[in-house]
């Protein structure tokens, strides 16, 4: 769905990103900006900032960063259309109606009528198990412990008999087609749709807008399978949905917790860890771990004590370091599960094994070592090849030591010695996770950092630059525009960001959160947010910001003479570098006043 541009503009203005955030967290005003918690993570010291002036956001904690509109987005983990509609709304303005085309209307038809089945049946077993017929699920869930509170937050009802909510679905005038879509039935070639839930508990399935989505259903009795989950339909992918998000998502602790099932979660939020989750009946993918992203960098694993828990725990390990998820594990010993761990120790002893969760790496480790005696001289040397080889994957150098040091001392190896079979298996290229010459391929890596780290100084003064601009946009700029342009800045984002930001001064019309619009790709708008609050030295006397804003034009040309006298490889290289040493002698002799 497409918006005009100065309607997307219309609705930005007319929302004070101050007001917005402000109903979101509390501000404080410290200077010309607004300061408060971070709502994306967990500090006890200010760190995120709102700019009025500027009508941007940003967090010098975590890097989130945006204008009103990618705020609420992140917030709300809403789409840009369902944002720009929450913001519309607020503001008293009216969207436009977009013209779909039939494809477009018949699939958003298709989906609304599922998901309105889906409420119906939800609403059906939620009042089924609060009749007569649905006492074995009333006192199955009382027999748990669940709060009437709790169920009621949760939906949870019963299925009762074979083909209740079919013939109920009917009556509200719903299709065959449409109750099988939704996943309710399933076709017996001999007695036609049957429904696929019955004498089952049901946990209704619900995405962050606390739409039904599909269902959980626990059988009573001894019936197979224990658990049933609702098959793949168009609006439910086991794989990209997690149960309890729609509220674990505005826990805002700064973490989250992962479990196994329907019942760890709803047992932790009863006990007060509303940042509980649980993956559906599948293994955990690295979808899951995406969308986990957006509300928490650290994520706590409380997976069965058993054996299957182990395995799950390690499977996911990875899948979370590859979406840059920190992963620890809560150890629930001599309980198997949340739910038996808080029933016994209660939820205070719960909250210590949080805190004392162990870091993945060392629970890979000590994992690993139960595969070994460790009493037999071959089986320790085994296992301390194989810690090598795993440590050897860590990139990080400092990180590397760290951990090498750490298991030295807890399994009594000679510092030097682990080092140098770390090493060596870095050599061979031998690692449990690489598996393919890393070691050979750090010279051109360390190369690459130099460079990287040359260029990262030439970006961190562009963006220094830019900020100046922006706290005094018609003076500053000014003073600088005579010595240089945004076509003097890299290519890519700084470039686009300056192009726009100088464009505005120079039209009277300054609006930094439209530039954050004009960019689709979050990491995107938060780099730009970032551009334009790199951290500004508020002592600075007046002479001090003239000789800070000369350095850094200084620099920023230098760089650009670079560039662009590569990019002119025809011109004689000899008249390149005369030309090139005329400009830096001017530029060593230039000095800006402001």
């Amino acid at each position: 769905m497409y918006y005009p541009e100065e309607i997307i503009e219309e609705v930005r203005n007319r929302n004070n990103i101050v007001d917005v955030v402000g109903s979101c967290v509390n501000l404080k005003k410290k200077g010309t900006n607004y300061f408060g918690l971070c709502p994306f993570h967990n500090e006890k010291t200010p760190s995120f900032s709102v700019s009025e002036t500027k009508q941007i956001y940003y967090c010098f904690g975590c890097g989130a960063g945006g204008n009103v509109i990618s705020f609420v987005m992140n917030y709300e983990n809403m789409t840009f259309q369902e944002a720009l509609k929450v913001l519309a709304d607020r503001a008293g303005v009216k969207l436009p109606e977009i013209e779909e085309s039939a494809e477009e209307k018949r699939k958003a038809g298709e989906r609304a009528r599922i998901l309105s089945v889906l409420k119906d049946a939800a609403s059906f077993y939620y009042k089924t198990l609060r009749t007569p017929e649905g006492k074995a699920g009333l006192e199955y869930f009382k027999k748990r412990g669940l709060s009437p509170d709790m169920m009621h937050s949760f939906g949870l009802g019963f299925a009762g008999k074979r083909n209740e909510v079919c013939s109920f679905l009917k009556e509200k005038g719903y299709s065959e087609k449409e109750i099988n879509d939704a996943g309710l039935v399933y076709i017996d070639e001999k007695r036609g749709m049957q429904d696929r839930f019955w004498n089952r508990v049901m946990f209704p399935i619900m995405d962050v807008n606390n739409r039904v989505i599909g269902f959980g259903g626990r059988v009573m009795g001894d019936g197979e399978p224990k658990y049933l989950n609702s098959p793949e339909t168009v609006v439910f992918d086991k794989g990209k949905n997690l149960y309890g998000l729609n509220i674990a998502r505005k826990s805002r602790k700064g973490y989250m917790i992962a479990c196994e099932g329907y019942m760890d979660v709803i047992s932790l939020h009863q006990a007060g860890f509303t940042e509980a989750v649980a993956s559906l009946g599948t293994a955990f993918t690295i979808d899951h771990a995406r969308i986990l992203k957006r509300y928490t960098e650290d994520l706590r694993l409380t997976y069965d004590s058993d054996g299957a828990g182990v395995k799950a725990a390690l499977r996911a390990i990875p899948i979370l370091r590859e979406a840059g998820i920190s992963a620890k594990i809560i150890h629930l010993e001599p309980y198997k599960d949340p739910d038996e761990f808080i029933k016994n120790l209660g939820s205070e002893e719960f909250k210590k094994r949080i805190e004392n969760a162990e870091k993945s790496l060392s629970f890979e480790i000590h994992i690993m070592q139960r595969a070994y005696d460790m009493s037999d001289p071959e089986g320790r040397t085994h296992f301390q090849q194989k810690m090598a080889k795993r440590l050897a994957a860590i990139d990080n150098e400092i990180e590397r030591n760290n951990y090498t040091e750490a298991f030295a001392a807890e399994y009594m190896i000679p510092t030097d010695v682990l080092k140098r079979a770390v090493e060596e298996s870095r050599l061979m290229g031998d690692t449990s996770v690489e598996g393919r010459g890393a070691f050979y391929s750090r010279a051109v890596t360390d190369r690459k950092n130099k460079k990287s780290t040359a260029k990262d100084g030439v970006s961190e003064a562009q963006k220094l630059l830019l900020t100046y601009i922006s706290e005094e946009p018609e003076r500053i700029y000014k003073a600088v525009s005579p010595y240089i342009s945004y076509e003097d800045f890299s290519p890519g984002i700084l470039r686009a960001a300056a192009e726009d930001f100088f464009k505005q001064i120079e039209d009277r019309d300054i609006r930094i959160g439209a530039i954050i619009n004009k960019f689709e790709d979050p990491e995107e708008q938060r780099q730009i947010a970032e551009v334009f609050n790199t951290t500004l030295d508020p002592e600075l006397s007046n002479s001090e910001k003239e000789k800070a804003l000369t350095d850094l034009v200084v620099k920023i040309k230098k760089d650009s003479l670079k560039r662009h006298s590569a990019d002119e490889g025809d011109i004689d290289p000899i008249q390149r570098t005369i030309q090139e040493k005329k400009v830096l002698e001017k530029l060593e002799k230039m000095r800006i006043t402001i």
